[in-house]
C-alpha cells in the first residue's frame, strides 16, 4: 500500500519526534511506557493536579534551591514551546516553588506542554480553575522566598538530575509521569512501543471477543494459540 501523507511526514522526523508523535497519536499511557521500560521510569510521588490530560514531549530540567525560587525564575526564561518542564525542588522543605503567576507565564506565554513539579505548588484553586497540565507532589499556601542564593546545589547532584531528567521524553497522564531515558530514545524502543500497543489490543480482544479470562490471556497467552486471529496475523507477517 502507498504511504499516506502522515506516514511520510512521520518517517522524515527524528526518532525522538517519531516517538513523541507515536505516543501522542495513539495516546500511549504511562502504564504501557513503564511496562516497555521493564516496570521502571515513573517519577515517584508525582500525581496530576488536574485530571484528563495526556501530555508527551521533550524535557527540560530546572530547579529551585534552598527554599528560594530566584534561580527557578531565572532558568524558565528560555523554555521552548512543547517542552515538558521537570522542576526539582532541592532543599525546599515544605515550601511551594511556584503558583498561578508562573503557571500562566509557562502555559500561556511560553506554551509548554506540561509542568512536572517534584515538590509542592501553591494557588491550587487557580491552577485547578484554569485546568493547567501540572503534575506535582501536592499543594501548600506557603511559597518559596524570592532571594538569590550565594551558592547553588552541589555539581554532583545537578549532574545526576540532568542525566536522569534533561533531554528525555516525558509521558504524563492520570496515573503520573513516566520518563523515557535518553539511551532508550531509539528505533528499538519505538518498535517496543508499537508491539506493546499490539499486545494491548490482543489482550482486550481476548476478554471482549474470545471470552478468555485474564489468566488465560495474560499468563497462558491463549490469544496466540493456533487458529486465533493473532496467530494468523503472525503467520501472515512471516509470509510478506
Amino acid at each position: 500500500m502507498p504511504e499516506t501523507t502522515v506516514e511520510k511526514r512521520i518517517a522524515a522526523q527524528s526518532v525522538q519526534d517519531r516517538m513523541i508523535e507515536t505516543i501522542r497519536r495513539n495516546r500511549i499511557c504511562t502504564s504501557e511506557v513503564t511496562d516497555c521500560l521493564g516496570k521502571t521510569g515513573a517519577i515517584p510521588k508525582v500525581q496530576p493536579l488536574n485530571y484528563g490530560h495526556h501530555r508527551v514531549g521533550p524535557t527540560r530540567l530546572v530547579y529551585a534551591y534552598n527554599c528560594s525560587n530566584w534561580e527557578f525564575h531565572e532558568q524558565i526564561q528560555d523554555v521552548q514551546p512543547g517542552e515538558i518542564l521537570i522542576v526539582a525542588a532541592i532543599d525546599c522543605k515544605d515550601y511551594a516553588v511556584f503558583g498561578a503567576l508562573v503557571a500562566k507565564f509557562l502555559m500561556l506565554y511560553r506554551d509548554v506542554a506540561a509542568v512536572v513539579m517534584m515538590g509542592l505548588v501553591r494557588d491550587v484553586h487557580t491552577l485547578r480553575k484554569e485546568n493547567y497540565a501540572i503534575w506535582s507532589e501536592g499543594g501548600t499556601p506557603v511559597g518559596c522566598f524570592n532571594v538569590k542564593n550565594e551558592s547553588g546545589p552541589s555539581p554532583e547532584l545537578l549532574a545526576e538530575l540532568r542525566a536522569k531528567y534533561d533531554g528525555t521524553i516525558a509521558v504524563c497522564d492520570d496515573s503520573g509521569v513516566a520518563i523515557i531515558p535518553r539511551d532508550r530514545i531509539n528505533e528499538e524502543f519505538l518498535e517496543r512501543l508499537h508491539r506493546m500497543e499490539l499486545q494491548e489490543d490482543a489482550w482486550f480482544h481476548s476478554i471482549d471477543t474470545d471470552g478468555f479470562t485474564t489468566f488465560e490471556t495474560v499468563c497462558q497467552k491463549k490469544y496466540l494459540a493456533e487458529g486465533s486471529v493473532f496467530h494468523k496475523y503472525e503467520q501472515l507477517k512471516q509470509q510478506i
